[in-house]
C-alpha cells in the first residue's frame, strides 16, 4: 500500500491542532497508517513537525498567489489573503505556535513569507489605507495571530467556518484602515 504524505501531513495538522501534544500513535491512527508506516516516512516527532513546516509554507506561499496580493487596493488584497487561508488556517495555526521550530533560526521560508505579507501591508500604507502608526511587521503578525485563533475558534464551534474569512477582516481592517480625522 502506497502512503500519501500529503494525506499523512494533512492529517497529523488536523490532529495537533486540536491536540498539540498528541503522541505518534495518535497521529499514525489519524492518518490511517500503522505507526511503523508513520515512522518510515517521518523518523520521528521533530522530523513530521519540520514536514508540516515545509508543508505550511508551501500551502501559506500557494494562499499568497492565489490571493495576488500586490493587485488592486491593499485592503481587498487583505481580505483575497484572508479567504485564501482559510484552507491551511489549522496547520498555520499548529506551526505559529510550535515553538521548537524557532529555535536556532527561523527557516528561510518564514522569511520569504514574512517579506510577502510586510510588503502588502507598506503598500497599503503608502497608499494611505493603513495606520502609519502600526509598523507593517506589526500587522503582519496581527494577520498570523487572527488566521490562528479563527481556526481554533471554528475547530471549536464557536465561530461559523462561513463567518470566518469576514470576521478576521473586520477585525484587523477596522483597527488598521487609516480614518480621516473630521
Amino acid at each position: 500500500m502506497s502512503v500519501d504524505p500529503h494525506h499523512v501531513l494533512r492529517e497529523a495538522a488536523a490532529l495537533l491542532t486540536r491536540k498539540a501534544t498528541a503522541s505518534m500513535d495518535e497521529i499514525a491512527k489519524a492518518a490511517g497508517i500503522s505507526r511503523a508506516t508513520l515512522h518510515r516516512h517521518f523518523a520521528g516527532r521533530d522530523a513530521l513537525v519540520r514536514a508540516l513546516e515545509e508543508y505550511g509554507i508551501q500551502l501559506f506561499e500557494h494562499a499568497l498567489d492565489e490571493a495576488r496580493t500586490e493587485e488592486g487596493d491593499a485592503a481587498e488584497a487583505v481580505r483575497r489573503l484572508i479567504a485564501t487561508t482559510e484552507p491551511v488556517a489549522g496547520i498555520m495555526a499548529f506551526l505559529f505556535t510550535e515553538n521548537q521550530l524557532y529555535e536556532g533560526g527561523v527557516h528561510e521560508g518564514w522569511n520569504r513569507l514574512d517579506a510577502r505579507v510586510t510588503a502588502l501591508f507598506q503598500r497599503g500604507q503608502e497608499e494611505g489605507a493603513f495606520r502609519l502608526d502600526l509598523s507593517s511587521a506589526w500587522l503582519t503578525e496581527a494577520l498570523y495571530g487572527l488566521i490562528g485563533c479563527s481556526a481554533w475558534a471554528v475547530q471549536d464551534g464557536r465561530v461559523a467556518a462561513r463567518d470566518r474569512t469576514r470576521m478576521v477582516a473586520e477585525l484587523l481592517l477596522g483597527g488598521a484602515e487609516r480614518r480621516m480625522k473630521p
